[in-house]
């Protein structure tokens, strides 16, 4: 089997020798070059080309979001970004993403050092994922428009129990509700859907996989986009037309009944198929609620978080739909709910727009 070829770009000689030894720990995948800014890697680039690059975005001389556009320009090749959580450089991120970089580590400035040490299951996950990516799939997207950690793998009763024998659920409304989950790839396939969408949408609620403080920015981002008002949850928040509430890093999110009126709860909570928040958790909440009267969603993402919510929710009457491998970025957690049986169709990224606005009419 050949090795995945990595290539880090990274001002910091410590963040360049710790990816370095995080990876060489793994038979799969080996560095084929370090540089300290783009123009040092694009000399080495003449002689070999890498399957990923792992990329810092401050940088002398040139900047990792310009290096970025110009790999995606000259030949597409999975990027993962690796940022500080400093809340001024979010934007940045939130541009990477939107540019087609496939994920993100997120780095600390201070215990730099430790954090690298003992993150390196998840950046050799991360690149793993990376490598897997669709890029052509990516691109198509990105034109028209977090590492899985290893930790135990909690099931959404951590958070909510299943009541499914329980003939628990009220459907005394006419009010409907989309909910989608998404994870590696996510945020330029929501960019793609919500971008199409008209303001009087049906009201939406969304998990994107994506570290804390990077979800307000990436709501943000969005809203200055769409038609319709797209903000990141806050507990309490109503699911009405014309909203997208996408859930916070951090945070599990799941939807409740008052009347006949649906609103967020936003809470803390263990990890849920090693995420936080979890598409599983708010797939479970909308068939607990709002059953057929809800349509579900599974985008591209790696992992299988959302398959077994997704069919709870098929169980109690909600469409649902998977993201067609065709324009998936990583085919995991679609393939996974089309394996589960959780899905009536699949239909390709650019099909889910018009399947939204016909659920609402």
């Amino acid at each position: 089997m050949n090795k995945i070829k990595v290539m880090i770009v990274d001002d910091s000689a410590l963040v360049r020798q710790l990816v370095t030894q995080a990876i060489s720990r793994e038979p799969s995948i080996e560095v084929i070059g370090t540089a300290q800014d783009p123009l040092f890697a694009s000399d080495k680039l003449r002689s070999q080309w890498p399957d990923v690059f792992v990329l810092d975005i401050e940088m002398p001389r040139m900047d990792g979001l310009t290096f970025l556009k110009k790999i995606m320009a000259e030949r597409p090749t999975p990027v993962i970004i690796c940022s500080s959580l400093a809340e001024t450089g979010a934007q940045v991120t939130m541009e990477a993403l939107a540019a087609g970089a496939v994920n993100i580590i997120t780095k600390p400035k201070i215990n730099l050092k430790s954090f690298l040490e003992d993150s390196s299951n998840d950046i050799v996950g991360a690149i793993k994922a990376a490598a897997r990516a669709n890029i052509k799939a990516l691109q198509r997207v990105t034109s028209a428009t977090a590492a899985i950690p290893n930790r135990p793998k909690n099931t959404a009763d951590v958070m909510l129990p299943n009541t499914a024998h329980q003939g628990a659920r009220m459907y005394g409304t006419t009010d409907k509700l989309i909910a989608i989950g998404t994870s590696t790839g996510g945020t330029q396939a929501l960019e793609a859907v919500l971008t199409r969408l008209p303001g009087t949408c049906t009201g939406t609620v969304i998990v994107q996989h994506m570290p804390e403080k990077f979800t307000a920015m990436f709501a943000e981002r969005l809203n200055g986009l769409c038609q319709l008002q797209v903000k990141e949850a806050k507990d309490g928040d109503r699911v009405r037309p014309g909203i997208a509430l996408i859930a916070p890093g951090g945070r599990h999110m799941m939807v409740k009944r008052s009347g006949a009126q649906y609103y967020v709860e936003v809470k803390d909570g263990p990890l849920v198929n090693r995420h936080k928040p979890s598409v599983d958790v708010l797939f479970r909440s909308v068939a607990q609620v709002a059953g057929k009267n809800a349509l579900g969603i599974i985008m591209t993402g790696m992992g299988d978080d959302g398959a077994r919510g997704l069919k709870e929710m098929r169980d109690a009457g909600a469409s649902t739909l998977a993201e067609d491998e065709s324009t998936c970025v990583v085919f995991g957690m679609p393939k996974e709910a089309l394996k589960m049986g959780a899905t009536d169709r699949s239909v390709p990224l650019d099909r889910i727009p018009q399947e939204i606005i016909a659920f609402g009419n």
